[in-house]
């Protein structure tokens, strides 16, 4: 049956080998994730490189996305690997210290003591270690512990509520963008950006470096929440992830269901994608089966209406990575028999300015009341699947496109099944007799099912959408 939202999955030490790799995709992946913040560039290279050529073998449309590590907002290692703290006890996160012990540790992050001021509640690791911070002096943060328990080496750092100030971008990450940009990603995670400056710092060195990637905000940071922060966020990419983890920890665990539903709107308003993360089958790390809890979670994001859902450690270094792939689909395909159409309600409050939008949305309109087969987007860029596929209307959208980026490239979009098509002359007839037959031959149609079309004319002349065509497969077929 066809999923409407599609499945990310973080590759690892469980998930790069290619007998593995392949049951992956077969089981649902739709795209890979490569976490820049583990592994080596020529890890990620072959790794990608095995991606391609199981695309070419299968005919799955399998993306690449670069997510690249960010800050190292971290505390160093301990001499003895880890250590245990107790509520009370003082405790000093040192900016010099290099081996740390039960009384202090150092910090990657070396500008934290410039960051922090008496009274502010430091979380660590994922917030499981709550500090207080007392005072401050030279590089030293002198804290008491509020909530304790074991501590290792390398655990990250928050603020609560926010407010560190490391960039977005690090040497390392320009560095990794180049890597991204020879393996042709199809899409860059930045991880904590905090405004649209971050994402077109990181748009320029992509398109520097020979890429041409699509953007997502990792919205982590308690300050990208902000309604003006995440609208200048939103204007300066493709899409964004709801990082669940990092951002729970800033603002608060309650607050993140209620964040992700307004976040996932406000994206698919502007025409941006949305990706749901963290934790979403955690407990598949061991467990053949997910748990109760997990099941309504990702469910949930089904039907806040996100474009895809991710998988971080489950696929990447769980013991059941195709099995946890099978559920989530199965979550999803059940999940979608759900989702309320109500088209007619949101074109109320849309303006449309431009032809080619117009042509998607009056498609959109004629499919849903006319309870088509399928709608079929000719598209070059892929702009005219996107904006189809931010309205749900309850028919699936083909996106047939002579241009390979483009199709990996919508292998993300919601409700999008991207196809090649290959005619390259001018005569619309035989546009149509070819888009036909793909269909036909990818069994998605049958001959006298009712379609809707959509295409650029002049036919063979790069621009816009501004025709929309009601079609009985096998009309133009020719004799």
């Amino acid at each position: 049956m066809l999923r409407s939202t599609k499945i990310v999955a973080t590759l690892g030490p469980a998930s790069s080998d290619e007998a593995t790799l392949e049951r992956m995709l077969h089981a649902g992946v739709d795209v890979v994730r490569l976490n820049f913040s583990h592994g080596t560039a020529d890890d990620h290279l072959k790794r990608a490189q095995l991606v391609r050529s199981l695309c070419q073998r299968t005919g799955k449309t399998v993306a690449i996305m670069v997510d690249l590590q960010g800050p190292k907002i971290r505390i160093g290692k301990f001499k003895d690997g880890l250590i245990t703290l107790r509520a009370g006890e003082a405790f000093v996160l040192d900016a010099e210290c290099e081996e740390g012990d039960e009384t202090r540790v150092g910090i990657d992050y070396k500008e934290l003591p410039h960051d922090v001021h008496p009274g502010d509640i430091l979380l660590l690791d994922d917030g499981k270690v709550r500090l207080r911070t007392e005072s401050v002096t030279g590089q030293e943060v002198h804290c008491r512990v509020e909530a304790g328990g074991v501590l290792s080496n390398n655990k990250g750092i928050n603020r609560q509520g926010g407010g560190l100030t490391a960039p977005a971008l690090t040497p390392k990450d320009m560095d990794d963008i180049r890597v991204a940009a020879q393996l042709r990603a199809d899409y860059l995670a930045v991880s904590f950006p905090k405004s649209g400056r971050d994402m077109y710092l990181a748009r320029v060195l992509m398109q520097a470096a020979g890429g041409s990637a699509l953007l997502i905000a990792k919205i982590e940071r308690a300050e990208a929440v902000e309604p003006a922060a995440l609208d200048d966020i939103l204007a300066a990419c493709d899409g964004i992830m709801v990082a669940r983890g990092d951002l729970a920890v800033e603002v608060g665990d309650a607050s993140v269901p209620a964040l992700q539903k307004r976040m996932i709107r406000v994206a698919r308003e502007q025409n941006k994608l949305t990706i749901t993360a963290t934790q979403m089958m955690e407990s598949m790390i061991a467990s053949p089966v997910p748990t109760r809890a997990e099941v309504s979670d990702v469910a949930n994001a089904v039907l806040d209406g996100t474009d895809a859902v991710m998988l971080s450690a489950e696929s990447a270094s769980g013991m059941y990575p195709v099995e946890t792939i099978e559920s989530m689909h199965r979550i999803c395909v059940e999940a979608e028999k759900s989702v309320s159409l109500t088209l007619d309600r949101e074109f109320l409050d849309r303006v449309f300015t431009r032809v080619d939008q117009s042509i998607a949305m009056a498609t959109l309109f004629t499919a849903f009341h006319l309870k088509v087969k399928a709608i079929v987007a000719l598209t070059q860029s892929g702009s005219t699947a996107l904006w189809m596929s931010r309205l749900n209307c309850g028919v699936p959208i083909y996106a047939l496109t002579t241009e390979t980026a483009a199709r990996y490239r919508m292998s993300i979009y919601r409700d999008v099944y991207p196809l090649m098509i290959s005619y390259a002359g001018h005569d619309r007839e035989a546009l149509l007799e070819e888009a036909e037959q793909v269909l036909l031959d990818s069994s998605v149609v049958n001959v006298g099912d009712i379609i809707v079309v959509s295409f650029g004319e002049p036919i063979g002349k790069a621009g816009g959408t501004n025709t929309m065509k009601i079609v009985k497969v096998g009309e133009h077929r020719r004799p």
